[in-house]
């Protein structure tokens, strides 16, 4: 299974591909989408749109994952987070890939077990799970790579619920 993982952002979105086989996650790519800050919004968001369709064109992930937007103090920041969120979620449906959805303490939670982790924490577990030789900078990247991570773990569970209740057909 490959997952897209995605930390929205205009100025900086980061993205990380993890791929899970025989229980074991690597990251085979995860970097930056950078939008220049003089741009106007409606052209770095667009820029967003291309660069993560080229992306998912190129890897073809299974699903991508998405952080949900947390609520910022400030409003300016968390309505243009929003706005790159939105072409995010554009792009996969666009690409026709199964999209999902974690709160930030769902994704500490299944990276470290515990849903108040802090940055720190956070990039040091998502470097041993992934085999990391550092920890991943700068932290949109880190957070990218924390929601796939997330979105596999969930995954799994999933398909262990799935299979354990009856279904159609099965008795219970």
């Amino acid at each position: 299974m490959l997952v897209l993982g995605v930390d929205p952002g205009t100025a900086a979105t980061g993205y990380g591909f993890v791929y899970e086989s025989d229980g074991r996650l690597r990251a085979p790519a995860f970097g930056v989408i950078a939008t220049p800050k003089d741009s106007p919004l409606s052209e770095r968001l667009l820029m967003l749109h291309t660069r993560l369709l080229e992306l998912i064109a190129a890897h073809d992930p299974d699903a991508v994952a998405v952080e949900q937007l947390f609520f910022n103090r400030n409003v300016r920041t968390a309505l243009s987070v929003g706005e790159a969120r939105g072409v995010i979620l554009l792009a996969a449906a666009a690409s026709g890939k199964t999209v999902k959805e974690y709160t930030p303490p769902q994704v500490k939670q299944a990276v470290t077990g515990y849903g108040g982790a802090d940055k720190r924490q956070m990039q040091e577990m998502i470097r041993m799970i992934l085999g990391l030789r550092e920890r991943p900078r700068p932290d949109d990247v880190a957070d990218a790579l924390a929601v796939a991570v997330c979105c596999v773990h969930s995954r799994g569970l999933e398909g262990r619920l799935a299979a354990s209740l009856p279904g159609p057909g099965k008795a219970g």
